[in-house]
């Protein structure tokens, strides 16, 4: 492939990461958990809106975790990963969309739409994220990784910027229409910038092995996860980091969603909120080059405890926090970490998964987030009920931070890799 074609398939594939990382700033972090405290006002407390939020989260991340391994399988066998992408993106963009129509009492609508929103997110993501190792030359897949995280942040940063600025200017009477308006923009934006992924990304070539040329896809997908369940002793290594990114990413992923609803509990004002997250959006992106950077100097798992050393301190921190100038200084801390994290963790894994089965194992990187999701904004809504306040909830994240360090020692990726490459020799290519 020559540079200048391997150049516009790396940008197109980064812009999808502009494109969708509007749904987790603006939906996902921002302006939808503030709104969703606001329309639940006539029915639920601000401790039960958070609670529910939590809630909302975790049934919506379980139902990505039940279907995404298997459909992994399949687009693996039938050589349809962007096709599975396309599917998942409209279904969440379309859910998306809907969200102009909620109004005051609608919490259980907005619940609904955000899991069917979510599962069209994190679903197209897993083969995002599948397509990592076949388009990255290999020495390049950690600064592709970290340059797709650090487009995210732009893209999501701006839409979110438009968005603070058209619901922080309106008229109070208006207020409302405008943070509607935000949501349904979200849908635009992440349909309009997902074309060049579209239009210019390759399809991988369809790999197959043996016996597998005239199954049923869905049998074969089965099969397929069977093997791998069967065989996980084989892919140890990849088996023990990815018990070691569900248990920190379980502490990341309740920051990024539980964040701004638990600054608006302790009072946070509302402009505030969004500022600051604004504000991570573009710190972010610098923070995330560099941690590219840092990966080639140090390594990729020597740079990922350096961010899990930061997100334990900003555990501590939450749980002292009371005012607005400590939610900023405390956001500063996770735009210092947050791409690096994520990206080294997703480049660190597609060194170890086998090319024919990227999809499914990708599918099983996103089934661990997802179960952390799940889990940590459970555990959040709990302790939150139980305990009348979240503070107990955030300070509880340090443990997964440790153990999940502790186990990332152990996990030896010249190993992962080797054993990746002897499943892919075993592959059969379909033209």
């Amino acid at each position: 492939m020559d540079e200048r074609n391997y150049k516009k398939i790396i940008n197109s594939w980064s812009m999808y990461d502009w494109a969708n990382s509007a749904f987790a700033t603006t939906i996902m972090a921002a302006v939808l958990p503030i709104y969703y405290s606001a329309i639940a006002e006539p029915a639920l407390t601000p401790n039960q809106a958070t609670a529910y939020w939590g809630y909302t989260n975790s049934i919506a991340l379980l139902l990505v975790a039940l279907l995404s391994p298997i459909l992994g399988a399949v687009a693996d066998f039938r050589g349809a990963k962007k096709r599975y992408l396309t599917y998942f993106a409209l279904i969440g963009i379309s859910a998306t969309a809907l969200m102009y129509f909620l109004t005051s009492g609608d919490w259980l609508f907005a619940s609904v739409l955000f899991i069917i929103g979510n599962i069209g997110f994190a679903g197209a993501n897993v083969f995002y994220d599948s397509l990592l190792p076949h388009i990255a030359q290999k020495g390049d897949i950690d600064q592709v990784s970290t340059r797709g995280y650090a487009m995210g942040y732009l893209g999501g940063g701006l839409l979110l910027a438009v968005n603070l600025a058209m619901i922080m200017l309106s008229p109070d009477h208006l207020t409302a229409l405008m943070t509607r308006i935000s949501l349904a923009s979200v849908a635009i934006w992440w349909l309009l910038f997902a074309i060049p992924l579209w239009k210019n990304v390759p399809e991988p070539p369809r790999q197959i092995y043996e016996g597998e040329l005239d199954s049923n896809p869905f049998s074969a997908g089965f099969k397929r996860l069977a093997v791998t369940f069967k065989e996980i002793k084989k892919y140890k290594e990849l088996f023990k980091f990815l018990v070691a990114f569900w248990l920190f990413n379980d502490g990341i992923g309740t920051i990024i969603k539980m964040a701004t609803i638990y600054g608006k509990e302790i009072g946070i004002g509302q402009t505030d909120l969004i500022g600051a997250l604004l504000m991570v959006q573009f710190v972010g992106i610098p923070f995330s080059f560099a941690f590219g950077w840092l990966a080639k100097r140090i390594g990729t798992k020597r740079s990922i405890y350096i961010s899990l050393s930061v997100y334990f301190l900003i555990s501590i921190g939450g749980y002292f926090m009371e005012s607005a100038i400590h939610f900023w200084i405390l956001g500063f801390a996770v735009a210092l970490v947050q791409g690096g994290s994520q990206a080294l963790s997703r480049s660190l894994y597609g060194r170890m998964v086998p090319k024919a089965q990227s999809a499914e194992f990708f599918s099983f990187f996103s089934v661990s987030g997802k179960l952390a999701g799940m889990f940590g904004p459970l555990v959040f809504g709990l302790v939150s009920q139980v305990m009348g306040n979240s503070r107990l909830g955030i300070v509880s994240l340090v443990i997964f931070f440790i153990a999940g360090g502790l186990l990332l020692t152990r996990v030896d990726e010249e190993e992962g890799i080797r054993v990746a490459e002897e499943a892919d020799a075993l592959a059969v290519q379909q033209a």
